[in-house]
């Protein structure tokens, strides 16, 4: 199985790398667009700032790739962000597969949240053999509302989604390669789709 890990410089893709290793498969960095459509699973993360990873995907062509991929891609935080219709973040325009628009936490509670949080209300093959209310890492300012595409959710503030799914894209808003056994079971069922 061919898994790649889009490398745009926006991403935390040696941690995701090393998550796909223990689960005993081979992962590439890449950001060639022949060798992202040659993938049997694409990963798609991110972390920083939206805008200006935006402006790293059109340079390289990936912002019109990723829409049109046929294969399971999975975005993770600011990759799946990035997947919506856009954020408020720098104002910025998304991919469109989902088809929400992503806000910011109000000042009410603390920005970004950071650490370990619950997730709910599954309705994914990507949360196989996951318990509910399992607990897993989350660190953001900014989140999805609930939405015909939600496939999970989770309480801060208000519910949200900490997952989405669309056909053959799926999106967490947590790091799977930093919640712990869960998240393996997570990845692991995203290799496996």
């Amino acid at each position: 199985m061919k898994i790649v890990i889009i490398n745009y410089g926006a991403g935390n893709i040696q941690s995701i790398k090393f998550a796909i290793e223990r689960l005993g498969y081979q992962a590439v960095l890449s950001n060639s667009i022949e060798e992202i459509k040659a993938a049997d699973k694409v990963i798609f993360p991110g972390v920083g700032e939206a805008s200006s990873a935006m402006k790293k995907l059109k340079e390289s062509g990936l912002d019109t790739l990723i829409p049109l991929l046929t294969q399971p891609v999975l975005g993770i935080c600011l990759g799946m962000q990035l997947m919506c219709n856009s954020t408020e973040e720098g104002k910025t325009k998304g991919l469109g597969v989902f088809n929400v628009n992503v806000v910011r936490f109000s000042n009410k509670v603390k920005v970004p949240q950071i650490g370990w949080n619950q997730i709910e209300n599954f309705k994914s093959k990507l949360f196989n053999q996951v318990l509910e209310k399992s607990y897993i890492y989350l660190v953001h300012s900014f989140y999805a509302p609930l939405c015909k595409e939600t496939v999970c959710t989770t309480n801060y503030e208000i519910k949200y989604s900490t997952a989405l799914q669309k056909n053959n894209f799926y999106g967490t808003q947590f790091h799977p390669e930093k919640s712990s056994k869960i998240g393996e079971q997570i990845l692991n069922n995203f290799l496996n789709l």
